[in-house]
């Protein structure tokens, strides 16, 4: 049986590739890949823009289920986003383990701030 040894990238649809690289880098603070023009990096995850319709398939934001991006502070690190024009998607919700704060990049891309603070069991 096969076994899936990790996640390589996380494929991010956009309409406008500069604008989308722009928010990626400038506005999350994303590393850019030294090989890549449209790759950049949270940790050890890429995120690859690509345009869905140059391959003959639709441009659908991803929604519904927000890639969760780890931050030291929450509410520190929505402060800073929301300076640079960031909109966020209601409260920052406690769940009781851990903070989140909801938003989405320019072509709708849902994302989520996130840090658990309470230890696994």
């Amino acid at each position: 049986m096969a076994v899936i040894e990790r996640l390589d990238f996380l494929g991010v649809p956009t309409q406008d590739p500069e604008r989308s690289r722009a928010f990626y880098r400038d506005i999350l603070g994303l590393r850019p890949d030294e090989h890549s023009a449209f790759e950049q990096w949270a940790g050890d995850t890429c995120f690859a823009i690509w345009q869905p319709e140059n391959h003959g398939m639709p441009f659908v934001a991803q929604k519904g289920n927000p890639w969760p991006l780890r931050c030291d502070d929450v509410a520190e690190t929505r402060a800073a986003l929301e300076a640079k024009g960031v909109e966020f998607f209601g409260d920052t919700l406690d769940t009781g383990v851990c903070h989140m704060a909801i938003f989405a990049d320019p072509d709708g891309n849902q994302l989520m701030l996130h840090r658990r603070y309470a230890p696994y069991e």
